[in-house]
Formats: structure tokens, sequence, C-alpha cells
């Protein structure tokens, strides 16, 4: 996710710590939990159907997401460090992450001078450091999907909060009589054994990624939800043509069924920002 002040107080760091604690809790449950070896098991197995002979996309999907990149290890010298640390206190190298996004959106020259004054003041200015919904694509994939006959309902456990997404899947057109959003107007339709959602309607409070990647209100998201026996391949492009060269295009992420139920997140504060004296930032782990 995106925490990623250099200043962080006592409270902030408890609490990031006691959440990767859950988390690492988990792991040992599962020490294969991502792994090559997991994902291959799982996929091999048959795609579930539903009863109308459409893929069934019902679960609760794990994806190595929510506080997973905080990772406390304890060093040598009685400090403990929390994100990017080389190893687990039990000296096993960590769970892998979710893929890192090294590419970046393609700006036209005119808002190039734009992204860099936004990415200077990061921390300043992304509402994803106050707590606010971290907006399509950024905040990944769900992390438990409940599908019926007209919608599929996204549900997320997110660093900064519990959201959800109502997407009919019934062919109705997107919505007219809503406001922008954070998380915008999606409708989806099933191809196959693939959901295809397609998201507009949002404000333009949240950016694409980290670095000033803004947008602007004519965004266009399409997700991309492959079934494959228990995993899911998440994909998703952006479209934002008044300011993208070509669309851009994220890293696949890989979802796989958990019988470990989400909970109720942590609460998320952002009482750190108004003391931040260093506009300095490390990129996001996601």
């Amino acid at each position: 996710m995106t925490y990623r002040f250099l200043v962080c107080s006592i409270v902030t760091l408890l609490t990031l710590a006691v959440a990767a604690n859950a988390s690492a809790q988990v792991a040992a449950r599962a020490p294969d939990r991502g792994t090559v070896q997991q994902l291959q098991k799982l996929s091999a197995k048959p795609t579930p159907k539903l009863a109308d002979g459409r893929t069934d996309f019902n679960g609760t999907w794990d994806h190595l997401g929510g506080i997973e990149f905080v990772r406390p290890v304890k060093k040598a010298d009685g400090s403990l460090c929390l994100i990017g640390c080389a190893a687990t206190p039990t000296g096993a190298p960590p769970a892998p992450f979710p893929p890192v996004q090294t590419d970046f959106p393609k700006y036209k020259p005119e808002v190039q001078a734009k992204v860099a004054d936004y990415n200077t003041r990061q921390v300043q200015l992304d509402t994803n450091l106050r707590c606010q919904p971290p907006g399509v694509p950024r905040i990944g994939p769900p992390s438990k999907i409940v599908q019926n006959a007209r919608e599929v309902v996204f549900l997320y456990d997110d660093v900064n909060g519990a959201f959800f997404r109502i997407i009919p899947t019934d062919g109705r057109p997107h919505r007219k009589d809503v406001p922008a959003s954070y998380l915008g107007d999606a409708i989806a339709r099933i191809e196959g054994d693939t959901l295809v959602v397609e998201t507009v309607g949002f404000n333009e409070d949240t950016w694409l990624t980290d670095n000033g990647a803004f947008h602007t209100k004519d965004l266009k998201v399409t997700e991309r939800f492959r079934r494959v026996g228990d995993t899911i391949e998440w994909r998703a492009t952006v479209q934002d043509p008044s300011i993208l060269v070509e669309p851009w295009s994220l890293k696949p992420q890989m979802m796989w069924v958990t019988d470990i139920e989400i909970e109720e997140p942590a609460r998320c504060e952002d009482r750190d920002v108004e003391h931040i004296i260093d506009g300095s930032h490390h990129d996001n782990p996601r």
C-alpha cells in the first residue's frame, strides 16, 4: 500500500507491527502461501461453474495484499525493521510480494511538468496518505468476491480501510445520475472464464500509482479477472487519452482461494502528516 513517509509516530509503527504480526500468523499456517508450487497446484483444479453454466468467481481471495508489505524483523542491534527487511525473524526469506510496478504511465509532454511537481510534493498532495480511498486501479484486486445472477460485489481489506464495489453483470449501462467518486461507477460482463469490469465516473482526487501519476475525470479502467481452477489472474488497463500517450497496463497479479476469512481492517489514521518535514519518499511496494 502507500504509507511512504520517512517520518512515523510510535503509534503508527506499533499499529503496523501488530497488523503485520497477524499476517505473519497467517503465513505460518500456510508456509507455501503464494509460491509457484501452490499456484500450479490450485490452477490444476477444475474451474467451478454456477448452476447457469457461468464461471463462478465467488470466494475469499488471497493475493498478499493489505498490510502484507510490512514484515517486522528484529535486527541484531535490537531495532525493529518493518519494510524491505532482508529476512523474517526465523531467518527464512519473506513471502513473495505482488509484482512491483516498475514502469510508469506515459504522459504527454504538456503535462509532464505537473507530474514532476506532484511527485516532489507527494507527501502533501497524495490523498492516499490521508486515509482516503486509493482509487482504481491503485487499490488492486479485491479480497473477497460475492456473485449472484445480477451482480458481483468486491470487498477490500485495505491499509486505508474497508471498501466495497457493487458491480452489475446483467447488461445495464453505466449510471448517469451518480456523482464522480473515488472508486468510480463500474459495470461488468462475463466472457467465458473471464470477468471483465469497466469503470468510469471517477473524481480527480486519486492517483494511478505513486510519483505524481494523476488522472482526469475521463479516466477509464478495464479490469480482467481470469479464473483458472482455484486461482484468478487480475489485469488492469488504464485509458486517459487527454493526458496519456497510450493506455497503461499494470503488471498482472495472481489471486488464490483461501479459507481464511477477511476481517475488519485496523483504523487508518493520518496523525503524522502534519509533522512531516522531509518530503522524500520511497517507492510503493505494490
